[in-house]
């Protein structure tokens, strides 16, 4: 008995009431109610902007953003490949080519793309696709031909104007390319591998500006960097912003061998400027201070030298030229042409190219560590 009495005992002290029961069971309630409250939002407004849910359901999720973004981009692309993309035509170079015993034959040597840029059937391309030309063959979308005339070609800037006698062509318009962003949409279009692959659209962004590359011929340039793909047949297409705005042209020939995903388009204000001269005058007239550019100066430079200046462009004046008959003189740093800074050659080449032969422009410059300034009355650079 003793034994079966200490069991009941223990029994009992271990065993919680009902009372026990009732206030585990109330604050789980109480808890359970306030957790959903937070966790799950059921006291908050409903939001106006969003879907009413079904009776008795869930509200759905709010939208992913970037899914939209990504969903407009593509959009955009599909809306800009539709209404600007016709007026990108392939271009077919044919010139002779040696046969066998010496014979002679006029096949297709070279193929890329151009851009309708004006309605009387001028188009755009590279140098580089119909240079050594005896005959030119433009395709547009719809699937018709013509012969194309060379109206003028640009070897420095490996660009080239050409005109197609059709009618109702497609047109594209010039964006601003000062007005260009790092980030934004770019689409290129084009004819990569070439008639096979026509009107092929690719997309990315805008990874640079104002990147300064020198074409073979030794011409500085500031270029729109994409990651949109360029391949060859792009050469002479057109990069696209997401307006169907061209804001450059695309060039194969301008690139960094090794590296993908870096493609570079000329920029539309510096293709504007190129072909007003080739289409009114076959040639390009560019105005020069008849110097020979020796070096650009950078900090190296200027602490090797104890330069005042870290940046500008050491030149030496060719005899009887412009800036020779200014006064000018060997290993002067030209650091400002009129109230634009120069830091580099393709500076100054670009703020050159803003003005005309016969400008009369104040040049800054730096010799024996003093600060001068010159008027000089721009000559003419030779043709390349």
């Amino acid at each position: 008995m003793g034994h079966f009495e200490e069991q009941e005992v223990y029994r009992k002290k271990r065993q919680p009431g009902l009372l026990s029961y009732f206030l585990v069971a109330l604050l789980s309630a109480i808890l359970g109610g306030y957790f959903s409250l937070f966790f799950f939002g059921l006291t908050d407004r409903p939001d106006p902007e969003a879907g009413q849910p079904p009776q008795g359901g869930i509200a759905l999720p709010a939208p992913d953003l970037s899914l939209a973004k990504h969903n407009s981009d593509s959009q955009r692309i599909v809306e800009v490949a539709r209404q600007v993309g016709p007026a990108v035509v392939g271009i077919a170079n044919r010139a002779p080519v040696r046969g066998v015993f010496w014979n002679q034959r006029v096949e297709e040597v070279g193929n890329g793309s151009g851009v309708i840029y004006d309605q009387a059937g001028f188009i755009v391309t590279n140098h580089h696709v119909v240079a050594d030309a005896t005959e030119i063959i433009v395709t547009l979308a719809d699937g018709r031909s013509a012969s194309a005339t060379l109206i003028g070609s640009d070897r420095l800037t490996d660009l080239a104007v050409l005109k197609i006698d059709l009618d109702n062509l497609p047109v594209a318009s010039f964006g601003d390319s000062d007005r260009v962003s790092v980030g934004e949409l770019a689409i290129a279009i084009g004819n990569p591998g070439g008639r096979e692959f026509a009107g092929s659209v690719t997309s990315g962004i805008v990874s640079g500006l104002n990147r300064q590359l020198n074409t073979p011929e030794g011409y500085a340039f500031n270029l729109i960097q994409t990651d949109a793909a360029i391949n060859p047949g792009n050469s002479g297409g057109a990069l696209f912003n997401a307006l169907g705005e061209v804001i450059g042209i695309n060039s194969i020939k301008i690139a960094i061998p090794g590296f993908e995903g870096m493609g570079f388009a000329i920029p539309s204000n510096q293709v504007q400027h190129i072909i007003q001269d080739l289409q009114n005058q076959g040639k390009v007239t560019r105005p020069a201070l008849q110097v020979t550019l020796i070096m650009n100066v950078d900090k190296w430079l200027a602490r090797q030298y104890n330069l005042p200046v870290d940046y500008g462009v050491v030149v030496r004046p060719i005899p009887g030229g412009a800036a020779h008959q200014a006064g000018m003189q060997d290993n002067d740093i030209i650091i400002a042409l009129g109230d634009q800074q120069v830091r580099s050659m393709a500076d100054l080449q670009r703020e050159l190219f803003r003005h005309r032969v016969g400008d009369t422009i104040t040049v800054t410059y730096i010799r024996n560590n003093e600060e001068s300034a010159v008027s000089i009355t721009l000559g003419e650079l030779p043709a390349r």
